[in-house]
């Protein structure tokens, strides 16, 4: 018989906020639903204190995050009761990271495709001189090509999954389930400078948000008031 000794240091380990998905991976904390700023939608608190989204359409940033990390620990129980359709006409149940999220409308999106297709997609919302949704709408998109990419599986209600999305400089790492499942260059995002967040288009799940908190924010995101918007 094989004895495992565990001691307080791994207890410890088990129970410490700070998550990290491998030795050079950038530490971050879960974020509690006090610290989010909700600017669509409505995401509620658990008693676990995980988070629960059910509204067609959510957005949310973490003022205090430095925008560079962001990972979601999400369960899928399935499609809204109501629909919003993007800005396209699409019916996309999707779930997503907010990365440089300096407004709604200057930020980049990491986001993982439910229905009707099963994809990563990263895409670079610039409007430059524009902040508020009455300026930029849904103009400003630029969708991203990875230089290393992976098919996704498709995702059925019930199923737990993570997505983290890392920028190193102008490097961007997007993990699903612990495997790299795009990487690349992001070019375009100087002077975009936010915190962290998150989206959900309807789709309804229990999730957890992890994000890096620093401890003296910027000006541009000491800006990044927590004010309404109809969408991104």
């Amino acid at each position: 018989m094989t004895v495992v000794w565990i001691t307080p240091a791994l207890i410890l380990l088990c129970l410490s906020p700070i998550a990290a998905i491998a030795e050079d991976a950038i530490p971050i904390h879960r974020i509690e639903a006090t610290s989010l700023c909700v600017t669509n939608g409505a995401v509620s608190s658990r008693p676990d204190g995980s988070l629960a989204v059910e509204t067609p359409s959510s957005r949310a940033v973490v003022p205090d995050s430095d925008g560079q990390v962001a990972e979601i620990r999400f369960r899928y129980l399935g499609p809204t009761s109501g629909a919003k359709p993007l800005a396209s006409g699409e019916l996309r149940r999707q779930i997503g990271l907010k990365l440089r999220a300096q407004d709604t409308c200057n930020l980049l999106y990491v986001t993982w495709h439910i229905e009707p297709d099963a994809k990563i997609a990263v895409s670079l919302k610039h409007n430059p001189g524009q902040h508020r949704h009455a300026a930029c709408h849904a103009n400003g998109y630029t969708n991203l090509r990875p230089s290393v990419g992976i098919a996704m599986p498709r995702i059925f209600p019930g199923e737990a999954h993570t997505l983290r999305a890392e920028l190193r400089g102008t490097e961007l790492i997007v993990l699903a389930d612990g495997r790299r499942a795009w990487v690349g260059t992001v070019g375009g995002l100087a002077g975009i400078d936010g915190p962290a967040g998150f989206r959900t288009d309807n789709a309804s799940f229990a999730f957890e948000y992890f994000a890096r908190i620093v401890r003296s924010p910027g000006p541009d995101r000491s800006r990044n008031r927590c004010v309404p918007e109809p969408g991104d």
